[in-house]
């Protein structure tokens, strides 16, 4: 088996991306304080081709070459913006018609799988600092929580890998058919 070589994966330039209709969803990272981090959750966007990323707090903004390291120029094709407060992005996406979940172990939480069956239209997910997690004042003002069921002696996982399985999740759900 050979691999495929780029011209023969036929991606986006980045014109096209920009141009392309995006998948309904948005990332908002509160708080999240590694520039590694922040640049795989673009990567990630921008391999399913999320609506927009949104940066709060102490999140490091482009351009920054820590963000490039692992982004690989996804911070250059995805949308993103900047809130100082992560409550104030929650109700603006929320005002914007977006369901919020913050990603958190809580009581009433649901798993991915639960939320991923009954999916509403517009759907924002909030990551957390790495050690904090989401604020609670966020996961107050979000419309539920969503948790990624985890069965070994760790009660976490780390936040980029976290936005990965669950975008890849729900944007199963949201990818036409």
């Amino acid at each position: 088996m050979k691999k495929l070589t780029i011209d023969e994966m036929h991606r986006l330039s980045a014109e096209e991306f920009r141009k392309a209709e995006k998948l309904p969803l948005v990332v908002v990272l509160d708080n999240v304080r590694s520039q590694h981090n922040v640049g795989a959750v673009f990567r990630t966007a921008d391999a399913f081709r999320l609506k927009e990323v949104v940066l709060c707090g102490i999140c490091c903004c482009p351009p920054n070459q820590e963000i490039h390291k692992t982004a690989l120029g996804a911070e250059d094709t995805v949308s993103w913006r900047y809130y100082k407060n992560t409550l104030d992005a929650v109700h603006a996406l929320q005002e914007e018609g977006y369901t919020v979940y913050a990603v958190e172990q809580a009581h009433q939480s649901r798993t991915l799988e639960m939320v991923a069956s009954d999916l509403p239209d517009k759907v924002a997910i909030v990551l957390g600092h790495e050690v904090f997690g989401v604020q609670q004042e966020v996961v107050d003002a979000s419309d539920g929580c969503i948790e990624i069921p985890q069965y070994g002696t760790k009660h976490s996982l780390n936040v980029s890998v976290t936005a990965g399985i669950v975008i890849y999740t729900l944007a199963q759900c949201l990818l036409p058919r």
